[in-house]
């Protein structure tokens, strides 16, 4: 499938000799930085989930919501971010590649479409782990999925919970939209969630509903439906903890695009 495979060196080729970044986010409580159970096991899982390899570098931001003062802000944004570097150490995770541990204090959550305060505070209260790695140059057989009708949209990830996108994931999702209009093929977006018992979905924290993997793919299908793609070229489906891909599982908070005809 011609279109198919020029369609996927786009979506990946830009950046194939260049450095790439795994990312992965906490939660805190109100006014604290120190973990819950369930935070502290997600970050151990993504440790551990990671190849010690040729790390570039290790940043870590923290942030907090808009209660409290600047001053206050920033102090508790610092505290996180040094908490999560020392369980970086603690798990001997290459400290020395830690080149940045930086509270942000207070931060507007502009990416989401959300008018709650608590839940946008909620998704403020969090320290953002960015793991850099040397991308090594892959040819035109280990880019091209061995299921050639379905394309894993590798950056476009998910806050954990939610069917936001993370910040540069928006960016990915333009030039997939792009891409698509000039394309004339039908297709489905899958959407997938991580860490689920079983092939159970997800609970959406918005709604409170197990629907998560189908308010992802619906949240892409109204991004792509808002940039111009046909209405009757898509329709989407949740996939729910299916096919986990292994290893991270920010990996698995994802969409698919499974092509149905040309």
């Amino acid at each position: 499938m011609k279109n198919l495979y020029f369609l996927f060196l786009f979506l990946l080729g830009y950046n194939l000799n260049a450095q790439f970044n795994i990312e992965h986010s906490v939660y805190f409580d109100t006014d604290v930085y120190t973990l819950t159970k369930t935070e502290k096991t997600r970050l151990q899982k993504f440790l551990s989930s990671l190849t010690k390899d040729e790390v570039l570098k290790i940043e870590i931001f923290g942030f907090c919501d808009d209660r409290g003062s600047d001053n206050y802000n920033l102090t508790l944004s610092q505290n996180r971010a040094n908490a999560i570097k020392g369980i970086f150490s603690k798990a001997s995770f290459f400290p020395e590649k830690i080149s940045t541990v930086d509270g942000r204090g207070e931060l507007l959550l502009n990416i989401v479409d959300e008018t709650d305060p608590s839940v946008i505070r909620a998704l403020n209260r969090r320290v953002d782990i960015v793991i850099s790695y040397p991308e090594k140059k892959k040819d035109e057989k280990e880019i091209i999925k061995e299921e050639e009708n379905k394309i894993l949209l590798e950056n476009v990830l998910f806050i954990t919970g939610y069917s936001y996108l993370t910040r540069g994931s928006k960016r990915t999702l333009d030039k997939v939209a792009e891409t698509l209009k000039k394309e004339k093929f039908s297709f489905v977006i899958q959407g997938h969630v991580c860490c689920t018992e079983g092939q159970l979905d997800a609970v959406d924290r918005k709604t409170n509903k197990r629907n998560l993997s189908i308010a992802r793919a619906k949240y892409v299908y109204d991004y792509l439906l808002k940039k111009g793609i046909q209405k009757s070229r898509m329709s989407y489906e949740g996939m729910a903890h299916k096919f986990p891909l292994g290893g991270s599982e920010d990996k698995d908070r994802r969409v698919e695009i499974l092509i149905l005809s040309d």
